[in-house]
């Protein structure tokens, strides 16, 4: 009964706060441990509670650290999802050696090692070994009321500039998350000069633009979503919402007829996306993603919307239901009563993109090592890849046209060392077809991202989670004439941090890529920067000093009309 009592409290407690994600704000919740909830009896030292009790203070401070670095892949209410289920009834039997160990050194599946890598310290380590032991947290649902009581329009529409107040291009203008620091980071692209630095939610994970490129639609960890005016002399926000308590995707309406109109924010939690008007935010529809696995059937209560492309055949947007293994296409014509169509592809779906014809979406289903081919066009289907490599993580892919087999799109991998080429073009290249037609050699496993132009002979590769300094902090480059030969240059970006997301400028002739340092290391100058690369001579152009923790770049031109 006491046990009981208290998880009601928590619930509570969380509720009054009206936040569960946010880094920066006080939650002054009892935390559950785990003499206070039921769990399996194990016959292991650990059975004794006081063995992984926390102070509340501890408690709070691990809960803030599993939503930034283990949520995304253990889920929120921690049933698993790309990574396993760390529940008590789970965590408890392995013991602490063995939970420590996975957290510090990370696992041959693709788990980072955080402790090794230096992301987190021993003392946070041993906390969160033990956290992971006691009973989640459970977080607030965030209904309409909540979603509008967040909602602010700082500039009107109306009193918002006409044309642009500046001379430059804002096609080829990028928006830089600076991650850790909550704030995006506006740049020229001609000039390198950072036009504007504005505050945002925490931890963006992606930004999108409106089809006209005016308009930035950042989300950050905790549901927030914003746009930002690229119009005004010094961009800034012009309206803001919170749509759930932890998001990870954003997209805008790109249907002929519907350009700049609606955007849309998928959650993971609550499970739900929200529809939004594209120039103000105004939230129009929320639609809860519960619901059961497309193969066993089971209900599962965190099917979380991994990633978001708009549709280029039909006003409609495809989302990534990441763990019932659905991928839903949103017709937003009627916005008030959107159509949705699920197609069962694969679980657990999280990221990817289209390929060169902008027909087929392609998405990793990084649980089961494969990726999910989905047409549009026909609204169905057409594949399952296996991508022979451990927990694919292509971002939004690459797409060029190889010599050998045509137009391919490729995708790394996380927890192995290899780059996957598939074939793309069923019409004239129907034998390689969702097939993997290469199989290249990377430098590292702990792949995030793979990017390439249409205007460039190379493939660029990160690892910002390689299990070697020295490899986290390179990029390589492969040459798309000459993939079998492998890796054709290894580039040493940096000598602090991590060298994550490559981005093009709109002419296709250099490479962006972020060094993502630590706040904490600002005053040593190791907070980040970005470094620029002459694609064609692979040396390095210009940097970008002083950053505060860039992670993704995203050039307009390239991002509008899904260059990649």
């Amino acid at each position: 009964m006491r046990g009981f009592v208290i998880a009601i409290m928590l619930v509570v407690a969380f509720m009054v706060c009206g936040t569960y994600a946010t880094a920066n704000e006080e939650v002054k919740s009892k935390p559950v441990v785990s003499s206070e909830v039921k769990t399996e009896k194990v016959a292991t030292p650990e059975a004794d509670p006081s063995a992984y009790s926390l102070t509340p203070e501890e408690f709070e401070k691990c809960r803030v650290i599993y939503f930034d670095r283990c949520a995304g892949c253990h889920g929120v209410l921690r049933k698993g999802a790309t990574g396993p289920d760390l529940t008590p009834v789970k965590t408890i039997p392995k013991g602490i050696k063995k939970i420590r160990d996975f957290i510090w050194f990370g696992t041959g599946g693709g788990m980072p090692g955080w402790g090794k890598m230096g992301t987190i310290t021993s003392e946070e380590t041993d906390l969160l070994t033990k956290y992971v032991m006691n009973e989640p947290p459970i977080p607030p649902q965030w209904d309409m009321k909540s979603v509008r009581g967040s909602w602010k329009v700082l500039i009107p529409p109306e009193k918002r500039p006409t044309k642009p107040e500046h001379n430059r291009d804002v096609e080829n203008m990028f928006a830089v998350v600076l991650r850790d620091a909550g704030k995006i980071a506006i740049i020229d692209g001609d000039t390198k000069e950072v036009v504007s630095t504005i505050d945002s939610g925490y931890a963006v994970h992606i930004v999108r633009m409106s089809m006209s490129g005016r308009y930035v639609y950042s989300i950050g960890r905790d549901g927030k979503c914003t746009i930002i005016d690229l119009w005004m002399k010094k961009p800034d926000t012009v309206a803001e919402i919170r749509c759930s308590l932890d998001a990870r995707s954003v997209d805008v309406s790109k249907f002929k007829g519907f350009e700049d109109k609606y955007a849309v924010v998928g959650g993971y939690w609550p499970p739900q996306f929200v529809i939004l008007d594209g120039a103000t935010l105004e939230p129009i529809k929320i639609v809860s993603t519960l619901g059961f696995t497309y193969d066993t059937e089971e209900f599962h209560p965190e099917p979380r919307v991994a990633s978001i492309v708009a549709s280029h055949f039909a006003p409609e947007w495809v989302l990534s239901i990441k763990e019932t293994g659905q991928v839903w296409l949103v017709d937003y014509s009627d916005p008030d009563n959107p159509a949705i169509k699920m197609i069962e592809a694969e679980r657990f779906l999280h990221d990817g993109g289209w390929d060169s014809t902008k027909r087929y979406f392609l998405v990793a289903a990084n649980a089961r090592n494969k990726i999910a081919v989905i047409d549009a066009k026909e609204k169905k289907l057409v594949a399952l890849v296996d991508t022979g490599g451990i927990k694919p993580h292509p971002g939004r892919g690459a797409n060029w046209v190889d010599p050998e087999y045509g137009p391919v799109w490729a995708s790394g991998h996380i927890g192995d060392s290899v780059v996957s080429v598939i074939g793309t073009d069923p019409v004239n290249h129907p034998d390689s077809a969702w097939k993997v037609v290469r199989k290249i050699n990377a430098l590292s496993s702990g792949n995030l991202f793979i990017k390439t132009h249409p205007n460039s002979k190379w493939v660029w590769l990160d690892s910002p989670l390689g299990k070697k300094t020295k490899d986290r902090t390179s990029v390589v480059v492969y040459d798309k004439e000459n993939m079998d030969a492998g890796i054709f240059k290894t580039l040493k970006v940096a000598d602090y941090g991590k060298a994550v997301h490559m981005e093009y400028n709109k002419a296709g002739d250099e490479v962006w890529i972020s060094i993502w340092g630590n706040l904490g290391d600002a005053d040593k100058g190791q907070a980040g920067e970005i470094v620029i690369f002459d694609d064609k001579t692979l040396t390095e152009k210009a940097r970008i000093p002083n950053l505060l923790t860039p992670t993704g770049k995203f050039n307009v031109y390239n991002t509008v009309h899904d260059v990649y």
